[in-house]
């Protein structure tokens, strides 16, 4: 059933001076914090609420130990899970927790892991967080005492009110479980309370009344000794889930989980982009203005929009992009992924047209076709190989560019991931900020194809019908 958000009691309750106090508390638990914090971001889109951060493309030993080395205490890894399989999932978080051991000896610096996750409850949940556990448990001798789940993110419509996990259409709050998010293919789920969705995900051995919660009552009256007491009682590796329904709600739980592992409690955190930011005691910042985002030397060039996510939102969206006549759209036939070579050569047509259009000035837009493909009998592992093909596809309309655009857009997580990493080979970024609201933008390094170009990852879940139009007409 549909609530109200004032129904739901979306309010923010903290008077100017209890912010203050926050922000106060949590500078001074970040600089207490002695831990590197490690964000493992399952596609790109993680970073939606930071700035000037390090995004690291691969887990190796040198790129790890480049971000252990930082003067920043947080970096991310794009570790793309979201787009492999279970056993391809296992085989990289167990190389992650491997190297992340060896370089933490190395270097002497203790780390912290979250694991950044879809704010609807899409990905490998409890799969990465479980092979992370036991690899660094296995590997260190070190247990994890606890896992935090958090999947707020207010720039996304995201909200847990009673345990229960909202996602916000318009006026209307709708239970998680009754969105299309939770019906994917490869990721779906029943539970919209979150301890139940534990009970479901973790198939019982973690049931719904063993897990802890962190009520707004708890947040809203700052008693981060409560909060801290029931993170210090966690062991086993048991649960807790964060109610939030503003981003002060996460700044207060961030000082208490600070406070927890300054007294040498570790955890697991399980959380939306939201979290992230409390955590590493990052700023705010203006969204990006057009200047800040095209360089003069880039100017007078068409930039590239490639559309690969299936959404409503994404379909509405790329509607609402037509209505500009500066921009050229080219359908890909996603469909011929069933025959053989075929989208291949699809491909190579569609490169052929977008350089010409960016040569003389014109921005380009391609995107997958609008109905996704399905097969009788499908199975979810079958459905996401064929996905990550159709991406591999539209990688390709930016990778096989003979001209350089002025900016690129992605739309959709794995298409976003497969962009930035091998369409454009960046294996460094540096994260610039939001063009809009939950919307990152990468500033490509100087090894890139196209160095120093904006690359705007824009994930498929996000913004209003006119927010990627916004964003475009910002850059052109």
């Amino acid at each position: 059933m549909n609530e109200k958000i004032a129904d739901a009691g979306i309010v923010l309750s903290y008077s100017q001076g209890m912010k203050d106090k926050i922000d106060s508390d949590l500078r001074d638990a970040s600089n207490q914090n002695k831990r590197k914090i490690v964000v493992l971001d399952d596609d790109p889109t993680g970073i939606q609420t930071v700035h000037d951060v390090s995004v690291y493309t691969d887990w190796s030993e040198d790129s790890l130990t480049r971000g252990f080395t930082e003067k920043r205490n947080l970096f991310f890894v794009l570790t793309n899970s979201r787009s492999f399989t279970a056993d391809q999932t296992r085989r990289a978080h167990t190389e992650i927790a491997e190297n992340l051991i060896k370089v933490s000896h190395k270097t002497g610096i203790d780390f912290v892991l979250i694991s950044r996750g879809d704010s609807t409850l899409r990905g490998h949940y409890p799969l990465e967080t479980e092979v992370l556990e036991k690899t660094i448990q296995k590997k260190s001798g070190v247990g994890i005492d606890g896992e935090i789940l958090c999947p707020y993110f207010n720039e996304g419509g995201r909200y847990t009110l009673n345990d229960t996990h909202y996602v916000r259409y318009a006026e209307n709050l709708i239970p998680c479980a009754n969105t299309e998010f939770a019906e994917d293919k490869t990721f779906g789920y029943r539970s919209s309370n979150l301890r139940e969705y534990i009970e479901e995900k973790t198939q019982g051995e973690f049931s719904a009344e063993s897990v802890l919660s962190v009520s707004l009552y708890l947040l809203r009256t700052m008693d981060y000794d409560a909060i801290c007491g029931m993170l210090m009682g966690l062991n086993g590796f048991n649960k807790i889930i964060v109610n939030a329904t503003c981003d002060y709600d996460v700044k207060v739980f961030a000082v208490a989980l600070l406070r927890a592992m300054a007294a040498g409690k570790r955890y697991m955190i399980r959380s939306a982009a939201a979290l992230v930011k409390a955590v590493g005691n990052i700023s705010d910042r203006p969204l990006l203005s057009h200047d800040e985002l095209i360089e003069e030397n880039n100017a007078g060039r068409g930039g590239i929009i490639v559309v690969g996510s299936h959404t409503d939102k994404t379909t509405k969206q790329l509607e609402e992009l037509r209505k500009l006549n500066n921009i050229n759209f080219i359908e890909m036939d996603s469909d011929l992924v069933l025959k053989p070579g075929r989208l291949n050569e699809e491909c190579k047509r569609i490169v052929k047209e977008e350089d010409t259009l960016i040569r003389a000035g014109r921005t380009v837009c391609v995107s997958t076709k609008r109905k996704e493909l399905t097969l009788k009998d499908d199975t979810p592992e079958q459905a996401l190989i064929r996905s990550v093909e159709i991406s591999e596809a539209i990688q390709n309309c930016v990778g096989k560019l003979s001209s350089v655009p002025s900016f690129v857009v992605a739309k959709g997580g794995i298409t976003s991931s497969d962009v930035g990493t091998k369409a454009l080979g960046v294996k460094k970024a540096e994260v610039m900020g939001q063009i809009m609201p939950g919307v990152p933008v990468w500033k490509t390094d100087k090894e890139s194809r196209f160095p120093r170009i904006p690359y705007i990852i824009f994930p498929g879940n996000v913004g209003t019908d006119s927010t990627l139009r916004e964003a475009v007409e910002k850059l052109i």
